[in-house]
């Protein structure tokens, strides 16, 4: 039986467990299939489509920084990848074109929004940190829940203000000032990769917070950043990515093998073992 190769790319992906988790989930189902890390530079991105128009890759998944660069190199791009210009997920279908999803939305909603258990949802207002590949979809998806009091902030204005092309209801506050909007959130989401294992965190301290403020953090590794370890002593309600990135693997395995994998305790644990 030929082996079926999938993988990640990105840079850096020292931190991902996609290939642990996918694996589990190949020999579970008994799949004939090995998912690995494909770490690249941006001008190896066609190449890598090119493996999957040949049928030397299956599939792929799509993370930082690369989930916008993807895209002029696919032949389709479906549902919520079209509304957040945003690739996760890329696969062949039967016509051999090669098809750009979005399963980060799903994960974003089953991993943490669905999961809040907030009177007038709707009228929250939520301050994103980060301009990065996954904020579309995050905005996208407290959209559907009618949140429209939305403001990001980045490191560099232009990301921001390309994010502000795409949903002009969202504000933008500058990077300098952004623990001066704090102030006044009842929910903020880190998507950028400070605090991630071995890079870096924060210079903000976000010392002024409402009480009832509620940390979100895309960041599964480690499973608590240094803003979550912080934020806890200070007993305000904190949550990583781990949901969310279980959740968008999930997706992902059904796109490509049409099985949708348990997300049992056992995988749960599974994953936080390694993250020990």
């Amino acid at each position: 039986m030929i082996e079926k190769k999938f993988g990640i790319i990105g840079k850096p992906l020292s931190h991902s467990l996609s290939p642990f988790l996918h694996n589990c989930w190949y020999r579970k189902y008994k799949i004939c299939a090995n998912y690995s890390l494909i770490e690249i530079e941006i001008n190896e991105i066609e190449k890598v489509i090119k493996k999957i128009k040949n049928k030397e890759l299956q599939g792929i998944n799509v993370t930082i920084p690369y989930k916008q660069a993807v895209m002029p190199f696919l032949d389709l791009i479906k549902d919520d990848a079209r509304e957040t210009l945003s690739v996760n997920t890329v696969s062949l279908n039967s016509e051999g074109k090669t098809v750009g999803s979005n399963t980060d939305v799903y994960g974003f909603e089953e991993g943490f929004i669905n999961k809040l258990n907030i009177q007038n949802l709707e009228q929250s207002k939520v301050l994103i940190l980060g301009a990065g590949g996954v904020t579309s979809s995050v905005i996208f998806a407290l959209a559907k829940k009618n949140i429209k009091q939305i403001v990001i902030s980045n490191r560099t204005i232009k990301k921001a203000d390309d994010i502000k092309k795409k949903f002009p209801f969202v504000d933008i506050v500058t990077w300098s000032s952004v623990e001066e909007s704090a102030v006044n959130m009842d929910i903020i989401i880190n998507t950028t990769s400070l605090g991630l294992k071995n890079g870096e965190n924060f210079e903000q301290e976000f010392n002024v917070l409402k009480s009832n403020l509620i940390y979100y953090d895309v960041i599964y590794n480690p499973t608590e950043t240094m803003m979550i370890k912080k934020l806890k002593k200070k007993n305000f309600k904190t949550y990583n990515g781990l949901e969310m990135f279980i959740y968008q693997a999930q997706k992902s395995f059904f796109h490509w093998n049409k099985i949708n994998p348990e997300l049992d305790n056992k995988t749960k644990q599974n994953i936080l073992s390694k993250l020990k």
